[in-house]
């Protein structure tokens, strides 16, 4: 199983460097299995590159379905990261219906469908990145979190959407909900044409304005969470600065944005020593 744990921390480490740099700030027993549960976000994330197709990627999203079930075909130790996760379920007591369901949350992902309202756009983020910092609170802290989890998986899960809106828009997967580009006047078609109009710049400003709300919701409810949560909840803490970089090249809505990696580790460190 060691050898298992280790596969999820390298994986997260190269597929998703914010949260291995939060995981350092959590206690050293807990680490592992806080990788675990990442590795396997990861995993499930990816499903649509790995699979290339619609009916791979279902079948691949059914199997961890059935592993997380105790119903998976073959032998699931032979994969080391549901090895671990599995693991992590018994010795953390982690409820495995969030896990299915933000399985069920990316099968969005597999199709070409455009998300149909803001609702379903934060049920999404709620389900996704939600689940992970709940989970993770739980693993730190035996309790769930859930007051804080939602509204960091609002904000955190809308800010990365709008981060990679110019790869989505590109490979004709829709975040940003329709209801919202209705309201704005603004028709699919224009998007896939790359044609950057006032309308979706309006859009995509009220996409940041709600991640912004919602982390003002996440602080707020974060001041009663006992600090053992903390370490779960710093990714969190980067929906700020990225909505700045947003704010700051919004007359490009096609312009690939990033945060500078030492600027992210530097915003971690300062929210670990807050916290």
């Amino acid at each position: 199983m060691q050898d298992a744990y280790a596969h999820c921390e390298a994986l997260v480490r190269a597929a998703d460097k914010d949260r291995f740099l939060a995981a350092l700030f959590a206690p050293a027993q807990s680490r592992r299995h806080l990788y675990a549960l990442y590795a396997f976000a990861s995993e499930i994330a990816r499903v649509r590159e790995a699979a290339r197709e619609v009916l791979p990627g279902e079948m691949r999203l059914q199997w961890w379905r059935d592993a997380l079930r105790g119903e998976a075909r073959g032998e699931v130790s032979a994969n080391p990261v549901a090895a671990a996760l599995i693991d992590t379920i018994r010795i953390c007591a982690l409820p495995v219906e969030p896990l299915v369901g933000l399985i069920d949350a990316h099968s969005f992902d597999l199709y070409d469908d455009a998300m149909p309202s803001l609702a379903d756009l934060d049920a999404y983020a709620e389900r996704t990145a939600g689940t992970l910092f709940g989970l993770g609170a739980r693993i730190l802290a035996g309790a769930d979190g859930a007051a804080a989890a939602a509204p960091a998986g609002i904000a955190y899960g809308v800010a990365q959407r709008l981060r990679t809106f110019p790869r989505d828009s590109a490979r004709r997967q829709l975040f940003v909900p329709l209801d919202l580009l209705r309201q704005y006047g603004v028709t699919r078609e224009e998007i896939e044409a790359r044609q950057n109009t006032v309308g979706l710049r309006a859009v995509l400003a009220a996409l940041r304005d709600h991640a912004a709300a919602a982390f003002g919701e996440f602080r707020a409810a974060a001041r009663g969470a006992p600090a053992a949560f903390a370490p779960a909840f710093l990714v969190a803490h980067l929906v700020p600065s990225l909505l700045a970089r947003l704010d700051a090249a919004a007359a490009d809505p096609f312009k690939r944005i990033e945060v500078p990696l030492w600027r992210r580790q530097l915003t971690l460190w300062w929210a670990a020593r807050r916290s």
